[in-house]
């Protein structure tokens, strides 16, 4: 919704226009209070409401990163299982 906002207001710009736009929007400090105005946002929309979706997020965010994670030494594994049916070895080497 932010970003269909930026876009809007943007296209409407000229060129040399768009960058003293987006600079502010770079600066920590408006980071922060972006990231504190999500928070509150969140708080007053789960928490205050005693909603079960936070506990839902947690779920799905753990399981998500866990994935993630554990995705790099996965493809290791497929990587090493492809090796010998490319190389035509039957990958027993005793």
């Amino acid at each position: 919704m932010a970003m269909r906002k930026v876009y809007s207001e943007i296209k409407g710009m000229k060129v040399k226009e768009v960058p003293n736009y987006v600079k502010p929007m770079l600066s920590m400090d408006y980071v922060k209070k972006a990231f504190q105005k999500g928070l509150d946002n969140y708080n007053s929309k789960y928490i205050q409401t005693d909603s079960i979706q936070p506990l839902y997020h947690v779920c799905f965010g753990g399981m998500a990163f866990s994935y993630l994670v554990a995705l790099p030494n996965e493809r290791r594994h497929l990587e090493h299982q492809q090796h010998p049916k490319e190389h035509g070895s039957s990958g027993c080497n005793f």
